[in-house]
Order: structure tokens, then C-alpha cells, then sequence
């Protein structure tokens, strides 16, 4: 009689999650495939959910773990098997996570977010509990795409840029309510250059009190962002 095929890939999730009630492998078949175990992090701003399934997709282990470098190390230290594989969503927060784990030598991947979420639109409930079950998933199939992390020096030149941007959008949009304010009275800027910008606002409110005060504040706020956009600390 023929053997009834066997389906190794398939994802199981027994009716108790896969998790006995010590936290450990919740059979000897999870427990024999402990050395292939993979995991899965949904990263949160304070906490993140963590996974740990074996080879045949049971769930091991499941935590909620403060967001920080150390702690995670320290619960896959605690956990005593060596991952074959870590996987979380690439944020910001993530590339600092990422960083510190490959420094502790864990093998982690960080992996493209919107293949992640195309992976889950079926889920009907959304939780940081079912991302990371998910996520280990993921990894533990190979369906995933990982993202090259930046190093440190990228991502201080990305903040940089990032910050420079930010000033100068801010600057633009207080010129421009510098601008729009006096109008409601009548009051028409016009062409102006960066040098006589100024002084022309101080002509045009010259006698409306609140426009003056108003000018004053805002002026004071321009000042400060063009001397930061100019070459200030940030340049």
C-alpha cells in the first residue's frame, strides 16, 4: 500500500497555538526540530511581539519583548537554540534593532514591508501577536525579501538630508503666512529678494499693532530657520 504523501511546508498551528502551558515546544516532533527554528519580531515603538517556530511551522515560543537591542538578545539567549533565521519588517527603528542583533551574532534579515502586508490582506483580525506568528512564517518558508541595512554613516547623512528638508519646508511655509496674513487687511507684499524680504513686511505692517506683533514673532522664526538652512549646526 502507498504512503500518503507527506506535506512538509504546510503551516500548523495545533488548537493551542502550538505553545504548552510551560512556553516550551508543545511536542516531542517540535522539540526534535528545535536546531531549524526560525522567528519572526513585529516591531513596536515599546514592545515587540516575538515568534519562535520550528521546522514544521508549530509555534515554540511567544513573547511581547521591550524594543531595545539588548533585551532581544537577551531573550534568544535565554531561549537556548540558535535561530537559523530572524526576520522583521525594515522602519527606521528596525535598522537600530537589526544593528545589534548582527553585532551579538544572531542571524537576522531585514525584510521588505510591502511584501509582508501583501502576505497578510487575508488576515481577518490584525494583531502584533498574529504579524510575528506571520513573520515567522515567512522565514521559515523562504517568502520574503530581504533589505540591505544602512550602515551607520548612511543613516547619519539620511538624518542629515532628512533634517535640512524639514527646515526648509518649514521655512517656506512661514514666508509664505508671513505673506498670506497682512493680505486679509489689504496689505500686498510683492516681489521681493532674501535680503530686502524683511524689511519690506516691516514697511507694509508699520502702524496695525497686531500685524506688528505679529510680524515681529514670525520674522524672529524666519531669522532662525535661514540662519540653520545657511550653514548653521545643521549644514
Amino acid at each position: 500500500m502507498p504512503q500518503p504523501a507527506r506535506f512538509e511546508s504546510l503551516v500548523v498551528v495545533p488548537h493551542n497555538d502550538g505553545v504548552a502551558e510551560s512556553g516550551v515546544a508543545c511536542s516531542i516532533a517540535s522539540r526534535r526540530n528545535d536546531q531549524d527554528a526560525v522567528a519572526g519580531i513585529d516591531v513596536s515603538l515599546e514592545y515587540s511581539s516575538m515568534c519562535v517556530v520550528d521546522a514544521d511551522g508549530r509555534i515554540i515560543r511567544e513573547a511581547k519583548i521591550l524594543s531595545e537591542p539588548d533585551a532581544l538578545i537577551d531573550w534568544f539567549g535565554a531561549h537556548g537554540v540558535m535561530m537559523e533565521r530572524v526576520g522583521l519588517e525594515d522602519d527606521p527603528l528596525s535598522q537600530w534593532l537589526h544593528a545589534g542583533m548582527v553585532k551579538a551574532g544572531i542571524s537576522v534579515e531585514l525584510i521588505e514591508t510591502r511584501h509582508v502586508r501583501a502576505a497578510f490582506k487575508t488576515m481577518p483580525v490584525k494583531t502584533d501577536k498574529k504579524d510575528a506568528r506571520g513573520i515567522a512564517q515567512l522565514m521559515r518558508l523562504g517568502w520574503f525579501k530581504p533589505v540591505h541595512c544602512k550602515s551607520l554613516a548612511a543613516q547619519e547623512v539620511r538624518a542629515l538630508l532628512t533634517a535640512r528638508k524639514l527646515i526648509q519646508g518649514k521655512l517656506h511655509d512661514i514666508e509664505m503666512s508671513i505673506r498670506g496674513i497682512p493680505r486679509g487687511f489689504g496689505l500686498k507684499v510683492g516681489s521681493t529678494t532674501r535680503r530686502t524680504y524683511a524689511g519690506r513686511i516691516r514697511e507694509l505692517v508699520a502702524g496695525h499693532p497686531t500685524l506688528e506683533a505679529i510680524a515681529t514673532a514670525l520674522l524672529k522664526v524666519r531669522d532662525a530657520l535661514v540662519h540653520k538652512f545657511a550653514g548653521g549646526n545643521i549644514a
